[in-house]
């Protein structure tokens, strides 16, 4: 069972980078396009690997990896609109179920992938649950609004990346899939260069913020390097547990992740309300608590 906890370690880490995440678009960035900006120009860091045997791709295949890195940069820059407009607990769960549908739905019909009807039955509830995690109640919104719409988009084209990856990982080694999709992930930070407020980023202006904002700006840099160690960790962490164990079963647990941030969420909201707050009502939570269980039963429905 040690791959079973290493998985749930994580996913524990990678709903923390989730929450982080929010945090830092609400507190510490002015704007998605500036953090996707350094989140995508520091993945060209993947070159790096290059003395390690990685080889070079051979024709099409470059635009096999050019379509994961890009569609992998702009799932991040829509995932972060999402997350900014909307509540971090409804919108990862909500995308979630979208990279789950689109990997099989993609899967299935560019790399012959076979669905089995338990598979069929498990992308219904997921599409069900997303349903239900439409449902927001807050002070800027209730019901489906448009951060939903940038998480859907978000899905797809995590998808997108997702298989296009496994397409260059079946006929090349590991290492040479793997870095050659991240480094054209910078491809994204290069074109974003040219967007005025991530040039406006770069000039030194002074604007009024809040008390919680002069506080987020203070300790922006190790918050941000913090999410993304919890992120590193994840991937690490979930890899490792699929190398020791079950890929597939390691894959069945993600709903787990959002559980353990609902959770998160729910404990920061009344512990630290004064960095992190989302509104809950009495609904509200009965609704996400089936919609989450819902996400766990179809997710466990493609292990079956």
């Amino acid at each position: 069972m040690t791959w079973f906890l290493i998985a749930l370690i994580g996913y524990l880490a990678l709903a923390l980078a989730f929450i982080l995440d929010k945090f830092i678009l609400t507190d510490s960035v002015d704007s998605p396009s500036i953090y996707t900006f350094y989140s995508t120009i520091i993945m060209f860091g993947a070159l790096v690997m290059w003395p390690f045997g990685v080889e070079l791709l051979v024709g099409i295949d470059w635009l096999w990896a050019v379509v994961s890195g890009v569609a992998f940069g702009l799932a991040l820059y829509t995932f972060y609109l999402a997350v900014e407009s909307g509540e971090a607990s409804h919108i990862a769960p909500f995308q979630g179920a979208f990279v789950t549908i689109g990997s099989y739905i993609l899967g299935a019909l560019f790399l012959a992938e076979s669905l089995t009807t338990l598979q069929l039955w498990g992308i219904g509830l997921l599409v069900v649950a997303s349903l239900l995690l439409s449902f927001e109640k807050s002070t800027r919104h209730s019901g489906f609004h448009m951060g939903f719409f940038w998480a859907m988009l978000a899905g797809i084209l995590f998808a997108v990346s997702h298989v296009s990856a496994k397409y260059l990982y079946d006929i090349y080694p590991f290492l040479t899939g793997f870095m050659w999709t991240r480094a054209t992930t910078g491809l994204v930070g290069l074109v974003l260069l040219l967007s005025p407020a991530v040039l406006a980023s770069f000039s030194k202006k002074k604007n009024k913020k809040s008390k919680k904002q002069t506080i987020a700006r203070r300790f922006a840099l190790p918050i941000i390097f913090g999410n993304k160690v919890l992120a590193i960790v994840a991937v690490v962490a979930i890899q490792y547990a699929a190398a020791i164990g079950s890929v597939t079963l390691v894959q069945a647990l993600s709903g787990v992740q959002f559980v353990l941030m609902f959770i998160l969420i729910l404990l920061f909201s009344k512990v630290t309300p004064r960095f992190f707050t989302e509104e809950f009502t009495k609904r509200e939570v009965l609704v996400q608590s089936i919609a989450l269980c819902i996400v766990l039963v179809g997710s466990a429905l493609f292990v079956v």
